[in-house]
């Protein structure tokens, strides 16, 4: 697998590493310990420890390419390999069609910069339909790497995300990495010899919670054909919690609601499935509960602002969310104060010209709403008067008063006001 370019201090590496080939421009290198009887020894032993406990690629790629230029102790690593089979092409290939244009560059930074150029495009090159739509691709085409290697899962399986985190065995934590996919929740850990592997069906899980005791602050219980695991230590345990319920939740449909699955295209095709396809559909479905909106309703957009409340005669604090067919408002200040604005209601849309940056929604009976503070008022109103077709009204004194509330006046500071 071809690597983004990064340096390596060869100074430092030379205990970890052993070497197999060079030549004027590139090394290849094999991890110490691997391939040899006995596993290396302890020198072996605490290699792959190390390996484990950072993350390294080279527990599951024990084999690498580096680049080299006289006269410099920095590397640059640029490929690694599962076995001596698959470095081996990559070498290939470096020395057929790398190796004699190198030869025509004057100087050693323009053969640097050659190499890192080609490097790059074969990566853009693999990773343009595969890992176009995660957050780091560079770092998930490692993780999936490990992912394959470690658990043997069926090719197509799809990889989700994955986390940092301990995995409790008893009362002794073992550290290592959490793998969320498709069908399967997957954990890997390697210390000291010790080797412990998990495999886990969504459709297997009977529970799924967050809990706390004495000795977990915070961890997430999953009970599985009759076993109970505990993960604690997620740097984001509730991000975590969120999309491990929506896998779970996706292997339940697909058991007891074939015909909703079948005709959902994200489900259906489960290569479709990525971490922010995830989020983005669990906030969504928040959403939709907390404001008891169509089970269809999209979550796509949501602002931080200020409610003016007439007659209460102050502002609430809180978020405007946007959907296809909704503006929604729910209060964060304790004020408990909600409103629901269908884009059909919607006659008119404006903004002020003074620097509280308002919101000015007109619907159907004489009502309007205003919200201040809008973060990209401007845009905003652009964007909903073009989804709801709605004009701009001039207004004579548009910052001291806007007309009649009669949509929540009924409510008070409780309650959901629907229009």
């Amino acid at each position: 697998m071809w690597l983004k370019p990064e340096e390596v201090l060869l100074k430092n590496a030379l205990k970890l590493w052993l070497m197999e080939r060079s030549n004027d421009y590139f090394v290849l290198q094999r991890r110490r310990g691997y391939g040899e009887e006995g596993g290396g020894g302890l020198t072996g032993l605490l290699v792959g420890t190390l390996d484990s406990v950072l993350d390294s690629t080279a527990k599951v790629a024990p084999f690498r390419i580096l680049h080299q230029t006289p006269d410099s102790q920095v590397y640059l690593s640029i490929a690694c390999g599962a076995n001596r089979e698959e470095i081996t092409k990559h070498w290939d290939w470096l020395e057929q069609n790398i190796m004699k244009t190198l030869s025509v560059f004057d100087s050693n930074e323009d053969i640097t910069n050659f190499v890192q150029g080609k490097i790059r495009g074969l990566i853009a090159e693999e990773g343009k339909h595969c890992f176009a739509k995660e957050d780091d691709p560079e770092k998930f085409r490692e993780a999936l790497l490990k992912f394959e290697k470690c658990f043997g899962l069926p090719e197509k399986e799809k990889l989700v995300t994955y986390y940092s985190c301990s995995y409790w065995k008893g009362r002794v934590p073992c550290q290592g990495w959490l793998y969320l996919s498709t069908n399967f929740l997957s954990f890997y850990s390697f210390l000291l010899g010790s080797e412990i592997k998990l495999i886990i069906s969504w459709d297997e899980v009977s529970k799924l919670e967050k809990t706390s005791n004495v000795i977990l602050t915070e961890s997430i219980h999953v009970c599985s054909q009759g076993e109970n695991h505990y993960f604690s230590m997620f740097l984001h345990i509730n991000q975590t919690y969120l999309l491990m319920e929506q896998l779970a939740n996706y292997a339940i449909r697909r058991l007891f609601d074939k015909e909703t699955f079948d005709n959902d295209p994200v489900l259906y095709n489960p290569l479709q499935i990525t971490k922010r396809g995830l989020e983005n559909r669990a906030h969504s479905e928040q959403f939709n509960a907390f404001f008891r909106l169509p089970k269809g309703e999209s979550l796509k957009e949501v602002h931080e602002c200020f409610l003016w409340v007439p007659f209460s005669h102050f502002n609430t604090h809180g978020k405007m969310c946007i959907s296809e067919n909704y503006i929604c408002f729910a209060s964060q200040d304790g004020n408990q104060c909600s409103v629901i604005i269908p884009l059909r209601e919607v006659l008119a849309i404006d903004k002020t010209n003074d620097s509280s940056k308002s919101v000015i929604i007109s619907i159907k009976g004489k009502t309007a709403f205003r919200f201040h503070e809008v973060k990209d008022f401007e845009q905003l109103v652009a964007k909903l008067r073009l989804r709801c077709g709605a004009a701009s009204t001039q207004y004579h004194d548009i910052s001291t008063e806007v007309i009649n509330y009669t949509a929540i006046k009924s409510f008070g500071k409780k309650g959901v006001c629907l229009v």
